[in-house]
C-alpha cells in the first residue's frame, strides 16, 4: 500500500487458519489499520493479492459482507434506540442472505443471553455503560453469525474487571460458534490472553508470526532460574529449567532445613512484551 511516494505496506505476507483467534500488534504508524481496512473491504490496495473467505474483498458483494463481523474501536451512534430494537433491526438485514451456508442471524434474546445484556434489553443505548456498550458492540458485530470477525481494539478505557468479561465472552464466541478472529490491539497482555497467534508489525512490515509461546522462544531459548540463599540472588540460565530445578534442590540436600535454605525460588521465560519490544527495536535498528 503506498499513500503518494510513501509506501505504508510492503511485501506484508500472512494467513489466518479458519477457528484462529489471531492478535496483530504493532507501533502506532506501522500499518495495522490500513492491513484491516483492506481486508475488510475498505480501502483499496495499491498492489498485491488479498483473499478473505476465498473472495477478494475489494470486489465482494453483499453475501461476502454477511459472513463477516465487524466490531469497531469506537461506535457512539444509535444512542435513542432500545438494545434489542436495535439487534433484531440489525439482525434483519443478515436474514435477507440466508441460505444453506450462510446462518440466520441470532434471535435477539439469545444474543442478549450470550453478552449478558438481558437485563438491558429495553434500555436506550444511550444509557449504558461503557462496558455495556461495548458488549453491545460485540453483539452487533456477531448478529449474523460470522465466519470471520474483526475486532479493532476491543478493549480501549475498559477497567480491569470490565476487559476480563470481555475476554471470557470473546472465548465463549470462538468455542461456541467456531468463529474465526482478527484481533487488533496494543494491549500485549490482552493479546497473550486472547491470541493462538500474534503478528507483529513493524515499519508497514511482518516481523514476527507465532503463538505468544513460540515466538518468546525465538527470541531467547533460554529460560532464567532465580533463587536467594544465604542472603544472596542467583541468577541462572538454562534450556533445561525443570532439570536444573530438580538438580538444585538435590544439590542443598532433601531435609526440610536444606530445602528451606532456598528462598525466594522462580523461573522466568522471556514475556510477549520482551519479544514485541525486542522485535521492534531490531528493526528500528537494522531497517527492513
Amino acid at each position: 500500500m503506498r499513500y503518494g511516494t510513501r509506501e505504508v505496506l510492503a511485501g506484508l505476507d500472512f494467513d489466518v487458519r479458519a477457528g484462529e483467534v489471531v492478535a496483530m500488534l504493532e507501533p502506532n504508524g506501522a500499518g495495522k489499520t490500513t492491513t484491516i481496512e483492506i481486508l475488510e473491504g475498505f480501502r483499496m490496495r495499491s498492489a498485491g493479492h488479498v483473499s478473505v473467505l476465498g473472495t477478494d474483498p475489494a470486489h465482494a458483494g453483499e453475501q461476502w459482507r454477511a459472513r463477516v463481523g465487524l466490531v469497531l474501536q469506537s461506535w457512539r451512534d444509535h444512542a435513542k434506540w432500545r438494545v434489542r430494537e436495535l439487534l433484531a433491526h440489525v439482525g434483519g438485514y443478515y436474514a435477507r442472505y440466508a441460505t444453506p451456508e450462510i446462518p440466520r442471524p441470532w434471535d435477539p434474546d439469545e444474543l442478549l443471553d450470550l453478552v449478558g445484556l438481558r437485563a438491558q434489553a429495553a434500555a436506550r443505548i444511550g444509557r449504558l455503560s461503557g462496558g455495556q456498550r461495548r458488549r453491545l458492540d460485540l453483539a452487533i458485530g456477531i448478529v449474523g453469525r460470522p465466519e470471520l470477525l474483526f475486532l479493532d481494539e476491543p478493549t480501549t478505557g475498559f477497567d480491569p474487571a470490565a476487559r476480563r468479561e470481555f475476554h471470557d465472552l470473546v472465548h465463549r464466541l470462538t468455542d461456541r460458534e467456531r468463529a474465526t478472529v482478527l484481533l487488533t490491539t496494543h494491549d500485549l497482555a490482552e493479546a497473550e490472553k486472547l491470541a493462538d497467534r500474534v503478528l507483529i508489525l513493524a515499519g508497514g512490515r511482518l516481523v514476527g508470526d507465532g503463538s505468544p509461546d513460540e515466538l518468546a522462544l525465538r527470541m531467547s531459548g533460554q529460560a532464567e532460574v532465580r533463587w536467594s540463599r544465604d542472603g544472596q540472588r542467583f541468577v541462572h540460565p538454562t534450556d533445561e529449567a525443570t532439570r536444573f530445578t530438580r538438580e538444585l534442590f538435590a544439590q542443598f540436600g532433601e531435609s526440610v532445613e536444606d530445602l528451606e535454605s532456598v528462598e525466594d525460588l522462580e523461573v522466568r521465560r522471556a514475556s510477549l512484551e520482551d519479544t514485541y519490544m525486542s522485535l521492534v527495536r531490531e528493526y528500528e535498528q537494522c531497517g527492513p
